[in-house]
């Protein structure tokens, strides 16, 4: 098992769509999305991007398949589960 915990995320891009992952360091991650060539090809063209919210999980295979039914959620229950 990984000491290294693994985050599931999503976040809210400009043009108001939402885009999920995983990453083991948040704050980078939203960096690299908002500045680097390192951020997804689907989040570049919708720069800035701000979190809305994050689960924390013990490993990457649990932050795989949380990402996984997240990405498989409607618009309208993804809004519910972070709260717009």
């Amino acid at each position: 098992m990984s000491k290294t915990p693994y985050f599931t995320y999503i976040v809210l891009c400009a043009d108001n769509t939402l885009y999920t992952g995983i990453a083991t360091d948040l704050e980078r991650r939203i960096e690299e999305h908002n500045s680097s060539d390192k951020g997804a090809k689907y989040t570049k063209a919708r720069r800035p991007v701000t979190l809305v919210y994050s689960e924390k999980h013990l490993n990457r295979s649990q932050a795989s398949k949380r990402e996984y039914s997240i990405k498989k959620m409607s618009r309208k229950k993804k809004q519910i589960l972070i709260n717009i």
